[in-house]
């Protein structure tokens, strides 16, 4: 999130995490463009009114060097040719201040499912099915209680099922700057997602990462 506005930065900032986003606060434009190049993120939320530099700039230097990181604008300018100027520069979705944090929360899902060629907010793979919106995971059929961040583990490793995820990149989907990270913090949420779901469902691959097995 690139936003000047300390109360407004605060409150979403409160209402991602509490969603269950990991989140990142930059307060001005300096560092934005290399920020959100950093293939890290799987969403950008920009203020245009920014110091340092403006956020329609920014965004025209993410898409001029190919940048594809679904990018959401939230800004106090409100008329049609300022919309219209963002989203020919290449913004995925347009949301005018003062905004309700529940439609800024849909629009993000919204633009995130789009961007991974997905129509429905569920992700399954074999018997296992999460709703990132409802935050709710079914497994042969039952439904599991998981924490904000296990939830957020098991969503990271299911945006590409099947495929490996390294320890770096669940540690990104889980915790924003400035958190303290444990030096084994991702094996308990492992650990804790093996004993609620199936010790068979997460295989660890040597040196490389973790993958989610397809079980009936």
């Amino acid at each position: 999130m690139v936003e000047d506005d300390p109360m407004i930065g605060r409150a979403v900032s409160t209402g991602l995490h509490d969603a269950g986003y990991a989140v990142d606060w930059l307060r001005d434009g300096g560092g934005a463009e290399t920020a959100v190049g950093t293939g890290v993120y799987d969403l950008a939320l920009l203020d245009l009114g920014l110091p340092r530099r403006d956020g329609l700039e920014i965004l025209k230097g993410v898409r001029r060097k190919g940048g594809k990181l679904p990018i959401l604008i939230i800004t106090a300018r409100d008329s049609v040719a300022d919309r219209i100027c963002g989203l020919d520069a290449g913004a995925d979705d347009y949301l005018v201040k003062p905004f309700d944090l529940d439609e800024l929360l849909a629009r993000a899902r919204a633009v995130i499912r789009r961007q991974r060629g997905r129509s429905s907010p569920e992700i399954s793979y074999g018997s296992l099915v999460i709703d990132p919106v409802r935050r709710e995971v079914l497994f042969q059929g039952t439904s599991v209680d998981l924490s904000a961040r296990e939830f957020a583990v098991l969503e990271a490793l299911m945006k590409e099922p099947g495929a490996v995820v390294s320890r770096d990149k669940l540690e990104d989907a889980v915790y924003g700057w400035g958190e303290e990270i444990g030096s084994n913090s991702i094996e308990v949420h492992l650990h804790h997602l093996r004993r609620k779901l199936s010790p068979q469902l997460i295989r660890n691959v040597r040196g490389v990462g973790y993958r989610i097995a397809q079980l009936p």
